[in-house]
């Protein structure tokens, strides 16, 4: 693609050294650069990519999309934000790939990967192909395997690539999307034509970045607020901030809304978990349904019913919808069983909401004579606020809590441990135990943790790496918990 051809729509401030070259490719790691390729110098929290124009363009780099002017003699495009400006740039560049997809983006705190691989299912059962894209990677079929993601919603140039092949090579039509709250404020979904957009939750999250509950709403609202004529939206009506979701979808929009406490379009009655799952009736389009699911807790029953909600509001039937649903088993890391004796529960949940919510669930299926354990930590260099908010809820929650380590990154393990028991009303060692080094914390379940009761595992879930101050390990709870309980591993 010629250069003026890349930038005819782009809204720049200067153009200089200009030559109407050919460009290949766009990158933004001067690592990767390739012959051929515009380098967008990013403006990021820790780096700024107008330091390494230089090895860019040593390694085959031929213009470069800049904040400001750069003592290079290659054409260079002056952009307010190279940040927001690479959107625009590779959806130019990949010819606007969304344009000809069905693509709903999803989310919200939690739920948001329970979601999409839902509605792919349903997709599935209702004969038509489905890709996903999220905090696991992206796959082109329920049954098929991974591919590797860097963010829950990739950078521009990667995310337009994708959805391109999606739609050229594999011939797909329909795309569901983890969005996450950073890549609709960095501008990562720019260009991207959304046909509807689903509303999981919105708890407290990733603070250390948005500042403000209002900032944090804001920037999900901007996956609303870009929804044109015709297409819909579906909302959790039981979330505190529903209404203000509501309020600001543009006119046209189809909304839905789904719920357990509140009147909405699609609603879960009389709900009962047991060890096998979750058992309700669905009310939707004046019928009901009863429903089972392999799946457990109270978020389950909301991931299922905003699922439903988004096939319905495609025009799917319902009763094919509950075909997909009911024999699934659940998503790797979210509220998985490991082991059944205790009855041990790897949970991605790290934050308080999202803490509550497992704690909850795993609370309704313990035993009488057991006792819920919850073994957790948090992750370093990320909002430290939400520390003794989540010690308070396992506090009163779980019988017996083991606080260890998350993802320490840059921190001091025990700095957030000290921040996790400020939330604390006791210490004292019948219901806390401390232990900073996670696998040691996990070996400790085998001298606490009886037959009959339950554990919870939280905060890593699917993931198997920890992150330390200078190094990342292999690590995965699940592993851990199988060789701690080996004989009664499921």
């Amino acid at each position: 693609m010629k250069l003026d051809e890349l930038i005819e729509h782009l809204d720049y401030k200067d153009l200089i050294n200009f030559k109407n070259i050919d460009i290949t490719g766009i990158s933004y790691n001067s690592k990767t650069t390739k012959k051929g390729d515009i380098f967008v110098c990013l403006v990021g929290e820790h780096t700024d990519g107008h330091e390494y124009a230089k090895n860019a363009l040593e390694n085959g780099a031929v213009a470069l999309l800049v904040e400001r002017k750069l003592d290079f003699k290659v054409p260079q495009v002056v952009v307010s934000s190279t940040r927001h400006k690479i959107a625009d740039i590779a959806d130019r560049f990949y010819s606007s790939p969304s344009e000809g997809l069905n693509l709903i983006g999803i989310t919200g705190t939690n739920g948001k990967t329970t979601v999409t691989h839902l509605i792919q299912k349903i997709f599935e059962e209702n004969g038509q192909k489905c890709a996903l894209i999220g905090t696991l990677g992206y796959k082109l079929s329920s049954d098929g395997e991974y591919r590797d993601a860097k963010h829950t919603t990739p950078q521009a140039p990667e995310l337009q690539a994708t959805l391109r092949m999606i739609k050229d090579v594999e011939k797909i039509d329909n795309v569901v999307m983890e969005v996450s709250s950073h890549a609709l404020d960095q501008n990562r979904v720019g260009g991207c034509r959304f046909n509807g957009a689903v509303l999981t939750n919105l708890t407290q999250d990733h603070l250390d970045y948005h500042i403000t509950m209002d900032n944090y709403f804001e920037a999900k609202a901007l996956l609303f607020k870009g929804l044109k004529e015709n297409c819909f939206a579906v909302i959790n009506a039981d979330d505190a901030y529903s209404e203000r979701f509501l309020n600001i979808i543009p006119e046209g929009v189809k909304k839905l809304t789904y719920g357990v406490k509140k009147n909405a379009d699609v609603q879960a009655k009389n709900i009962q978990f047991s060890m096998n799952g979750a058992e309700f009736t669905l009310a939707a389009q004046g019928q009901e349904y009863p429903v089972n699911l392999h799946m457990n807790g109270m978020f389950s029953v909301y991931n299922v019913l905003a699922a439903i909600t988004t096939a319905m509001a495609q025009g799917i039937d319902i009763n094919t919808s509950l075909r997909a649903l009911q024999n699934v088993k659940g998503v790797a890391g979210r509220f998985e069983v490991v082991v059944k004796k205790p009855l041990v529960i790897v949970d991605y949940a790290h934050t308080p909401d999202g803490l509550e919510n497992v704690l909850n669930s795993a609370r309704e299926i313990t035993p009488k004579d057991g006792r819920l354990i919850c073994l957790f930590g948090c992750g370093g260099d990320r909002d430290a606020t939400k520390r003794p908010k989540m010690g308070a809820i396992a506090e009163k929650i779980a019988d017996k809590i083991i606080i260890t380590s998350d993802n320490p990154r840059s921190e001091d393990p025990q700095q957030i441990i000290t921040d996790i028991i400020a939330g604390l009303k006791s210490v004292a060692a019948e219901k806390v135990t401390v232990e900073p080094d996670r696998g040691k914390a996990i070996e400790l379940l085998k001298t606490i943790a009886n037959n009959n009761d339950v554990v919870v595992i939280a905060g890593k879930g699917h993931e198997d790496y920890q992150i330390l101050k200078d190094r990342t390990i292999h690590f995965d709870d699940r592993e851990q918990a199988r060789k701690v309980f080996e004989g009664s591993v499921i």
